[in-house]
């Protein structure tokens, strides 16, 4: 039998252990990142238990009747163990989470399964159980992903960038120059979109402190002056993930940012990824396209994977 629970603080270290020894969680869903911004959403995370042991949890909140995978998370969906759960436990864990949120008033579901490429192990069973439970496509966003086990290569004129900004004295690396990129990179988000990054830099700040291994900043520059960076996620073994790239008018003219591309694909491959991931090039749902933006990420060597969001009726 499967009993659902609540999530509360009580079983925060199990929660964390069932996250780490998951097939596909990764530091997002441990709750040191999770409740970084517990004031902005009203957490429902649920844990499945079989008698005592937990085997299977769930990063959500909710909003009115809504259920969400949780909604300051990219993905969230079932974590789920390596071993004993199989198609047939997820059914009954779906049913009982079913029947346990009807009974909280909750009457759909919005879910954003852990694409595959964070996956320690094949884990698309929670998909099946969407769609026995009638689960509809609601959004997809494509990201740009390179296999690093077999990479494409960049092409031409992106060779010819990388050299360009070696000539040009470019040099990239890690960086703890957080204030100053975080400047520059809100400037830049202002000046073009009339907005501030998602997370403000003491957030981003607090979550490096806590994760210094998964969360790192890394820079182009000339001398002294910045001219590009991305803020780097390591997922496990599994993904490197952009977050936060931007460049310059200057940078954009010396290409810094391929130049630090082409250095975090190599020191990603040789660390042992499998996966490099420049994120998504979507907007709204993924019904708007950034085609010049997907280009660019092609050209790098990468090649398209989903990001998927379902909504699930909750039948009384």
């Amino acid at each position: 039998m499967i009993a659902i629970e609540k999530y509360t603080p009580l079983i925060k270290q199990e929660w964390d252990d069932a996250v780490r020894n998951s097939r596909n969680g990764t530091f997002l869903h441990l709750r040191d990142y999770m409740d970084y911004h517990s004031d902005r959403f009203a957490d429902f995370s649920l844990v499945a238990r079989d008698g005592e042991k937990i085997v299977a949890v769930l990063p959500a909140c909710h909003e009115g009747n809504t259920l969400y995978s949780h909604r300051g998370l990219t993905y969230g969906s079932w974590l789920v163990p390596l071993k004993h759960f199989d198609a047939t436990t997820m059914l009954m864990v779906w049913e009982a989470s079913v029947q346990f949120l009807q009974e909280h008033g909750i009457e759909s579901i919005v879910y954003k399964p852990v694409p595959h490429i964070y996956h320690r192990y094949p884990c698309e069973e929670d998909l099946y159980a969407i769609f026995r439970a009638g689960g509809v496509l609601a959004e997809s966003n494509i990201s740009t992903t390179i296999d690093l086990d077999e990479p494409l290569p960049f092409d031409r004129g992106n060779k010819r960038n990388v050299n360009l900004a070696l000539k040009s004295g470019v040099e990239v690396g890690l960086s703890s120059d957080w204030h100053g990129y975080w400047a520059m990179l809100d400037s830049l988000l202002m000046e073009r979109y009339d907005r501030h990054p998602v997370h403000s830099l003491d957030e981003l700040l607090l979550l490096h402190s806590r994760f210094p291994e998964n969360i790192k900043l890394y820079t182009a520059s000339l001398g002294d002056e910045l001219l590009a960076g991305v803020v780097m996620y390591y997922c496990g073994n599994e993904v490197a993930h952009c977050q936060y790239i931007s460049s310059t008018e200057h940078g954009r003219t010396l290409k810094a940012l391929t130049l630090l591309f082409d250095y975090l694909i190599n020191e990603s491959s040789q660390e042992g990824y499998r996966y490099f991931d420049f994120g998504i090039s979507t907007e709204n749902g993924g019904l708007y396209l950034n085609e010049g933006l997907v280009r660019q990420k092609c050209r790098l060597g990468g090649r398209g994977i989903v990001y998927n969001t379902f909504k699930i009726p909750i039948k009384s």
